[in-house]
């Protein structure tokens, strides 16, 4: 029986389809007859110039008892304003006669292109659709917001030192490469917009000036909404990522935000012995593989988060390499839509080939030093999790001779000094001050909103139920006492927070 009212179901929409609203007779005529509007005002994201269209969609509705005929459907510039229309699959600017069933809808999508002009600045573009139904006129209202850009197409190389400015932002749709021995100094507020696939390859350096009010930033170009939860900001792997080749030294990155990529940063095989890149004040953010990958380099990482990763979150082999008040954690969901992922949060590794069963084609590079102090070092995985090669479990992991896990001076060097580390407690000197096993509490480690739909929105402030606060090393603070959002950790009343973020009461948890 429900096989045969199903069957009967799509004769009727079929039906219903081949005869078409056109031979609807008894219209109503009232003009207290009206339309209705999923939205009053159609706004849409930024719109690059140049470079193709957005499209967005509102619903028509027929709330009355009666069918309607729509006299006229007109875009009040003609097209004139680069807005477009598409009325149940058919494109114009002026649409005649069309008839909409009773407690029925129209869908509509709208499609702008927008010209370039003379501004740096965005600028807003307006039209409207109008509505003609019984002599009764009404209208939608159309805003999009247009935004000028510096186009970079092909392998678009810089060979002679170079400053970007500000002024546009800047669209890259395949790769940039900076030559050896060249400088790229990006100056506060540029923003790159990576298009699918797009890349930075850095052979020479860059110098990224950003502030706290005005950061650089690396993102990728798909603007506008997802889905009703989320924006296309919020999903990975947008881009391909920044490589940092082997003879790339004295990179600089200040209030830095890279996000939803593939790669982030990866830093080819270098000399320890000179610096690879210094960071301060960064965010790095939802990748679809790692944030960070480093072999054989000497860097410096102050006051930065490195959050969700499908893959290695932060990857070390060999090298000298510090992380001071750094939030360094991950709970990504995974790629493959489950909760579980497969890698910790850190690993440090000797060898270049560290996975099980290719060591004998290993490149050996010493730990020469991984010191972390006053970092969380956390994730979605428990402390007692089963990670392979590990002693430790949980959210660190170690890829060495078993003679060196526990650490060596000469060989595997490493220090986690009053670090937050979701793992097994150790008794080691290695591990100084540290809190173990349990997760900070924060503001928001979930990517789901309220009604437990993903919006992947992270907040990795804490909270103050959290572990952390008030406990990091105070002699480390005074060397860094500003943390990432411009709050003095020393002058806090209930700091230094260990993280990237010094622990400030919240007018909500004021409120409580």
């Amino acid at each position: 029986m429900k096989r045969y009212g199903f069957t009967v179901f799509i004769i009727y929409l079929i039906f219903n389809a081949l005869t078409g609203c056109n031979d609807i007779d008894d219209y109503s005529v009232s003009p207290d007859h009206r339309l209705s509007f999923s939205t009053d005002t159609l706004s849409f994201d930024t719109v690059f110039t140049t470079i193709g269209s957005m499209t967005n969609y509102f619903m028509v509705y027929n709330r009355n008892s009666k069918a309607l005929n729509i006299e006229e459907i007109r875009l009040a510039s003609d097209g004139a304003s680069g807005f477009r229309l598409n009325v149940d699959g058919r494109k114009g600017e002026i649409f005649n006669n069309i008839p909409i069933w009773e407690r029925d809808s129209l869908f509509i999508a709208v499609e702008v292109t927008v010209n370039p002009n003379a501004e740096n600045q965005p600028f807003v573009i307006y039209d409207s659709v109008i509505f003609t139904t019984n002599g009764v006129r009404q209208a939608v209202l159309f805003e999009a917001y247009g935004q000028n850009v510096h186009i970079f197409r092909g392998e678009t190389v810089f060979d002679t030192d170079t400053t970007l400015t500000a002024e546009r932002p800047y669209l890259v749709y395949d790769s940039v490469l900076i030559a050896e021995n060249v400088t790229v100094n990006i100056e506060e507020g540029v923003s790159f917009y990576m298009h699918n696939g797009a890349k930075w390859k850095i052979n020479g350096a860059i110098k990224a000036q950003g502030t706290k009010d005005k950061p650089v930033i690396f993102r990728g170009d798909r603007l506008g909404a997802f889905n009703s939860f989320t924006t296309y900001d919020k999903i990975w792997s947008q881009w391909d990522g920044i490589y940092f080749g082997s003879q790339s030294y004295d990179n600089e990155l200040n209030y830095t935000m890279i996000r939803n990529g593939i790669s982030g940063l990866t830093f080819y095989e270098s000399e320890p012995d000179r610096k690879k890149i210094t960071m301060n004040n960064c965010v790095l953010t939802n990748m679809g593989a790692n944030i960070l990958y480093a072999v054989n380099c000497n860097m410096e990482i102050i006051n930065s988060e490195l959050s969700n990763a499908n893959n290695y979150l932060l990857l070390l082999v060999g090298g000298k390499s510090r992380f001071i008040h750094c939030t360094i954690t991950n709970y990504m969901p995974s790629i493959t839509g489950t909760s579980v992922r497969i890698y910790p949060t850190l690993t440090l590794s000797d060898m270049l080939s560290f996975l099980p069963g290719n060591s004998e084609d290993s490149r050996i590079f010493p730990v020469q030093e991984a010191f972390f102090d006053n970092c969380i070092i956390d994730g979605s995985m428990g402390a007692n999790s089963d990670v392979k090669q590990e002693v430790f479990k949980g959210e660190i992991q170690f890829f060495t001779d078993e003679n060196y896990l526990y650490g060596d001076d000469g060989h595997f060097n490493y220090r986690f000094n009053h670090c937050i580390i979701k793992t097994k407690e150790v008794i080691s000197f290695r591990f100084e001050g540290c809190l173990f096993a349990k997760s900070p509490t924060y503001v928001k480690s979930t990517g789901l909103n309220k009604d437990r739909r993903s919006d992947f929105i992270y907040d990795f402030h804490l909270d103050s139920a959290s572990i952390g606060i008030g406990q990091a090393n105070h002699s480390i603070s005074e060397l860094y006492p500003i943390d990432m959002d411009g709050i003095d950790r020393l002058t806090s009343p209930t700091g230094p927070t260990i993280g990237a973020y010094e622990f400030v009461e919240r007018k909500e948890e004021e409120n409580d």
